[in-house]
């Protein structure tokens, strides 16, 4: 557990913009998909939106960090298209 906390923090000093903008873009997510309550189209297109810049974000945050393999972008791919499929069916429904 002290190791995960180590390194965790490492990262957070070393890549503090990467994350406050993965932070930031979130919260504007999810004021944007609440101002668009009941709008299915615009709800649908807003969490797509989101989850692509998930993923150009991801992709960006690799290749400055020096460490972007086909299998992190996979899988951040499938991490995305995951969030829209839970987010679609639990929070807009």
């Amino acid at each position: 557990m002290h190791h995960a906390l180590v390194h965790l923090r490492k990262e957070l000093k070393k890549n503090l913009f990467d994350y406050l903008l993965l932070f930031s873009a979130g919260i504007f997510f999810l004021i944007t998909a609440d101002l668009y309550k009941g709008e299915r189209l615009i709800e649908f297109f807003v969490l797509v939106s989101y989850a692509l810049f998930y993923i150009v974000w991801s992709i960006y945050h690799h290749i400055v960090d020096n460490s972007l393999h086909l299998k992190t972008v996979i899988e951040y791919i499938l991490m995305a298209f995951t969030i829209i499929f839970l987010l679609k069916i639990i929070i807009l429904p």
